[in-house]
């Protein structure tokens, strides 16, 4: 069905969003504030001319709504494939794998995932990051609302909700460096040049203001939680891991000083057998299971993290 040529900036806009209809919310937030801030220059750039005329004009020069979004998934699609994660061998994944991994590899092939890696390190990171948004937020919004009784509470305002997308778009990129999910590049177009109260009335009746916020202060729990699993779960799979090996690097005599794993004639009987050869072999796996689960789990806190920044930071098609 082909559809009428658009006679507004909204209306291509409109037409653009039902042409990426299905797409990833962030690449429909990218393409639309490109268009916009086109449409919009174009339309400053020529006063004398009517909206249906430049825009009739500019479908031959940008393209039809419907132009634009197939070469925003074209784009999006070599982009994807050439950003992918190579797998254990150095190759590009294919759309279908002929023969299914074992389970072994299933488990143990999280050490070569790049994905995991990093979402180790946002783990570890987190707690830095939520510190910083938590700080931002709240002092931004205690500010906000103690200035607004002066004639410096608006313009602050604004500025503080600017600087808040500002960040969002940052931790969107950072998030996307170290998950893989596609975040917006751009941020939501501003639309029309509007007076001051038009504008905070929009930044007010925008969901994704308050949602950004929400996020913001959400981080310092979530960095916090982060932060903690992966620590404990990196010193105690450490010296589960470690204990053992310096153990058997004294007993071949390698001078190395007090270390290890050590046991008193108090300790329970099942403790006391940590320290024999059967023992130190069962806390050596038992280290590289742990250290493995740990991996796992930062790769499924890395996916969840970013559907729920997604959620929260990008706006709805």
């Amino acid at each position: 069905m082909t559809r009428p040529a658009p006679r507004s900036v909204d209306d291509y806009l409109a037409q653009l969003r039902a042409e990426l209809a299905g797409e990833d919310p962030a690449l429909i937030q990218d393409a639309a504030y490109d268009a916009e801030e086109y449409l919009r220059a174009e339309l400053a750039a020529h006063p004398g001319r009517s909206e249906a005329d430049t825009l009739e004009l500019i479908a031959s020069t940008y393209g039809a709504p419907a132009e634009v979004a197939a070469a925003y998934r074209d784009t999006e699609a070599k982009v994807r494939a050439a950003f992918a994660t190579p797998d254990a061998r150095g190759q590009r994944p294919r759309a279908v794998d002929a023969q299914p991994p074992s389970a072994l590899r299933r488990a143990f092939g999280v050490w070569t995932d790049v994905r995991a890696w990093t979402s180790l390190f946002f783990m570890l990171l987190a707690l830095a990051t939520g510190i910083v948004y938590f700080t931002f937020a709240v002092t931004g919004l205690s500010l906000s609302v103690g200035l607004s009784i002066l004639i410096i509470g608006l313009p602050f305002f604004l500025a503080f909700v600017g600087l808040a997308r500002v960040l969002s778009l940052v931790e969107g990129r950072l998030i996307e460096a170290l998950t893989g999910e596609r975040m917006p590049r751009r941020p939501p177009h501003p639309g029309a040049p509007k007076g001051l109260w038009a504008r905070i009335g929009d930044m007010l009746r925008d969901p994704r203001t308050w949602t950004t916020l929400g996020y913001f202060v959400l981080m310092l729990p979530l960095g916090v939680a982060y932060f903690s699993i992966a620590v404990i779960g990196l010193a105690f799979g450490a010296s589960l891991l470690l204990g053992p090996l310096w153990e058997g690097l004294r007993a071949l005599g390698v001078a190395l000083p007090e270390g290890g794993v050590h046991v008193s004639v108090g300790d329970p009987a099942w403790l006391q057998g940590l320290d024999s050869p059967v023992g130190l072999v069962a806390m050596f796996v038992a280290g590289i299971l742990l250290l493995t689960a740990l991996m796992h789990l930062a790769r499924a806190v890395g996916r969840l993290h970013a559907r729920l920044a997604k959620a929260l930071l990008v706006a709805s098609a």
